[in-house]
């Protein structure tokens, strides 16, 4: 037990304990409790994008990767409105995009794909966008897709923060938003990208593929093959904070 157990507070009536700096998501999910999120990497500094990881706070919403850990506050996150309200964004995500996932090499490693059968879905239920949205095949090592792109926001923070580059920022608005590139032809081959870039290696869907890489591991023997999402997120996060604290 960490020193710091006597600060607990209460998510679906459990008691989860914490420690200073922790956030709602953080505390919950080293205590083995999974919060659904999309855009959150524990590695880097959340950005509440998604939304998936709301949760009621004492009666109000927060996103649960952004809300600090509070004594005592009374936290819900299995209810029916929360529930239906994470179907549902991740439903919209689907249409509003292009993901064909019995295609995708990213299938079995996606988040989305993940997300989407922890949650239950069975159909999109809102009428498909069908965008047409330009993919960039132009950089010898990476294929950037923005077919599958949900707006995370991952690759831009990672690539400006952590591989000080710079290289992908986001523009327009609503269903016209898409990534784009910092290049003088706006191309990923006149971009300072690399395939050992942090960005490239993090994106949770298949907007960001490394070429020549496609099936090295079969269908069947995937990340979400083997575990749930919920499932195989609590044993890596717990496994992080078993290394760093």
């Amino acid at each position: 037990m960490c020193p710091d157990s006597a600060k607990t507070f209460y998510l679906d009536n459990r008691e989860i304990p914490f420690k200073e700096g922790q956030t709602v998501f953080d505390a919950a999910m080293t205590a083995g409790a999974y919060i659904p999120h999309l855009c959150h990497n524990p590695d880097y500094e959340p950005h509440s994008s998604c939304r998936l990881c709301t949760v009621i706070v004492n009666g109000r919403p927060f996103a649960s990767c952004t809300q600090p850990a509070v004594a005592g506050q009374m936290v819900q996150s299995d209810t029916p409105e929360l529930r239906e309200m994470r179907r549902m964004l991740t439903q919209m995500l689907f249409v509003e995009g292009n993901h064909y996932c019995p295609s995708c090499e990213k299938s079995g490693n996606c988040k989305l794909q993940a997300t989407a059968y922890e949650l239950g879905l069975q159909d999109n239920h809102f009428p498909q966008f069908f965008p047409k949205r330009e993919r960039d095949a132009s950089h010898p090592d990476i294929l950037l897709d923005r077919d599958r792109c949900i707006l995370c926001g991952l690759c831009v923070r990672v690539s400006r923060d952590i591989d000080k580059k710079n290289v992908f920022a986001m523009t327009g608005r609503g269903i016209h938003t898409v990534i784009v590139v910092d290049s003088p032809s706006g191309e990923l081959k006149d971009s300072k990208a690399t395939a050992q870039d942090e960005a490239v290696q993090h994106c949770p869907v298949g907007a960001l593929l490394l070429k020549g890489k496609g099936f090295e591991v079969p269908i069947g023997e995937r990340i979400y093959d083997k575990a749930s999402i919920s499932v195989h997120s609590v044993e890596a996060f717990q496994a992080r904070e078993a290394v760093h604290g």
